[in-house]
């Protein structure tokens, strides 16, 4: 938190900054010599310098979830007193749950109407949770990543948290939903990386289905095994044919190739199918399956003749 780094966001021809302020014991130890006096004081300084300067202001407490409460609603009442429009209360170090986390979060809105910002770490998978029961507590934003880029194990992805505002409480947060596996593909090239192939929301895997229990079901009605409808994301579902299908994924994938089989065809096609799976460990191909319905059918004849 520095007048310098102000002067330099102004150059950059930004609306708004966020100046980040230690806000645990820790942190005000290691960094200010144990003085608290002295981060209220940088508060005021320098968020007054950018306010006189035009510019909206977020202060940034870190390490918030592991501060003294009653500093915290300090902070942000001197953060407030000085011109911020918004205090991020940041969990640095991943240590809440969801239930600590809206604890915090109801307490410090009970103490001001100042915007309230989560920010999530997630170190033990808790990031979207945790920014959920913030939001669920008072919290008026929430910090997020696509495909939940960040420090250490990341931070709470923005295909996750906006989804599930939408599916879980009806929220809608402006985002245009179909374009997120876009976005994250965009990202995840840009950054170098490789989306999980049972990445949330939106890897190709989310709506893709094997197991013969769930694929019968879904076709009968697609309530019984999917609460998120993939129109939601401009997506549809997909069947694939594996060592877990049924038989109704068979001789669905048949009628619609338009290839004829018995009953018994159809059961000598799902053995080898399976077969076919489980020897190369992965899903068989629709070409492959083709193929074994030719030698079924050939076999068939054969027997017959």
């Amino acid at each position: 938190m520095r007048e310098a780094d102000v002067d330099a966001a102004i150059e950059a021809k930004v609306p708004m900054v966020n100046v980040s302020i230690p806000a645990s014991g820790v942190q005000i130890a290691a960094k200010l010599g144990d003085n608290r006096e002295l981060a209220l004081e940088q508060v005021r300084r320098v968020v007054s310098y950018a306010r006189e300067r035009r510019l909206e202001v977020a202060v940034g407490g870190e390490d918030s979830s592991r501060a003294d409460v009653d500093f915290l609603i300090k902070l942000i009442a001197t953060a407030k007193a000085a011109g911020a429009r918004r205090f991020r209360i940041a969990d640095t170090l991943s240590v809440l749950d969801p239930d600590s986390t809206y604890a915090l979060m109801a307490r410090l809105r009970a103490t001001t109407d100042l915007e309230l910002e989560f920010h999530g770490h997630d170190d033990l998978g808790l990031a979207t949770a945790n920014t959920l029961a913030a939001i669920k507590g008072g919290a008026s934003h929430a910090s997020v990543t696509v495909i939940g880029l960040g420090e250490r194990a990341g931070n709470a992805p923005l295909e996750e948290v906006a989804v599930a505002l939408k599916q879980l409480y009806g929220r809608d947060t402006g985002i245009v939903l179909p374009e997120l596996e876009n976005v994250a593909a965009l990202v995840a090239a840009a950054a170098a990386r490789t989306i999980p192939l049972n990445k949330a929301i939106v890897d190709e895997h989310v709506f893709t289905h094997e197991s013969g229990i769930h694929v019968d079901g879904l076709m009968k009605d697609q309530r019984t095994y999917q609460s998120l409808d993939p129109n939601l994301l401009g997506r549809s579902n997909r069947i694939v044919i594996g060592k877990h299908s049924g038989l109704s994924s068979i001789t669905t994938l048949l009628d619609e190739l338009q290839l004829a089989a018995s009953a018994e065809d159809a059961r000598q096609i799902l053995s080898r199918v399976r077969k076919h799976a489980i020897e190369h460990k992965r899903p068989v191909a629709c070409e492959t399956v083709v193929a074994i319905w030719r030698a079924v059918s050939e076999r068939s004849l054969t027997n017959g003749a």
